[in-house]
């Protein structure tokens, strides 16, 4: 049973809590993406049995009104198996919530894993369309990587990034981190034209996402985790599209720890999630 801090963060156990959780959000104007925990399999059989219980969950949407949505992790359905086994795994689920008019979000993990998270966002955004991806905006191959995604169908969110790549490849001070989202949130509100998806709980990235969103009249929607900043969520929600990332599953702990643990804002952000 969850204890009552990891329900602030976890939509239960089942995908049953996790359609009531939809609901009672849904009554607020939020929308849901909805996330089994599980990631890092190295073998077939637990990739496949979360790609059926993505399938069962879709067929659960679809027969209610609710407003929910899908988000996968590539290691999720099988990515460290093989490419074969995520690719066919993901289109199981991605023509699952085709048929019923469904977004499938393909979440970004380690920055080891972009390529082929890149390169099966593209098959199926030309092949389906009800698909997006996320960009992190730490990387510093982020820039060529919305250029390519520009012209395509399907959705892109934008966020600063949780993991923790070395410096190589990712820059490492926060000033410059925002620096570059907001370079690459101007950018995608000048080319991509069918909207995008700010990944955010700054209020000054929210802010530049409002005014960017006057100047170039691109449609946006603001996506938060559950937990965090709930009030500002449903304040926002009167005005404004938002979607909120519930996970949900016996997989919790380490999703939770993680969660609080991997950087210092995170932290802040669930200590003053404890307030009313």
């Amino acid at each position: 049973m969850l204890p009552p801090l990891a329900r602030r963060f976890v939509a239960g156990e089942s995908a049953a809590s996790a359609l009531e959780h939809t609901r009672r959000l849904n009554d607020d104007d939020i929308g849901v993406i909805l996330n089994l925990l599980g990631e890092h399999y190295h073998e077939r059989a637990p990739a496949e049995a979360d790609a059926e219980a993505y399938c069962r969950l879709i067929e659960d949407v679809a027969e209610t009104d609710l407003r929910a949505r899908l988000s996968v992790k590539p290691t999720q359905l099988g990515l460290f198996v093989g490419e074969d086994t995520f690719r066919e795994l993901l289109t199981r689920v991605v023509e699952c919530a085709s048929d019923h008019g469904i977004v499938v979000w393909i979440d970004m993990e380690d920055y080891t894993t972009t390529d082929a998270t890149l390169d099966a966002f593209e098959h199926h955004a030309r092949e389906h369309g009800n698909v997006g991806v996320c960009l992190q905006a730490n990387l510093k191959r982020t820039s060529g990587d919305l250029q390519r995604l520009a012209d395509l169908p399907g959705k892109v969110r934008l966020v600063k990034g949780a993991y923790d790549p070395p410096p190589e490849v990712a820059y490492q001070d926060s000033a410059r981190v925002d620096e570059a989202f907001e370079t690459h949130l101007e950018y995608m509100f000048e080319h991509f034209t069918d909207g995008i998806a700010v990944g955010s709980h700054d209020p000054a990235m929210l802010a530049r996402a409002a005014t960017l969103h006057q100047e170039y009249d691109t449609p946006y929607e603001v996506q938060m985790l559950m937990g965090v900043r709930q009030r500002a969520q449903r304040d926002l929600a009167r005005r404004q599209a938002v979607w909120q990332y519930a996970p949900y599953g016996s997989k919790w702990l380490s999703y939770f720890y993680r969660r609080v643990t991997e950087n210092v804002d995170n932290a802040k952000f669930a200590l003053r999630a404890l307030r009313p």
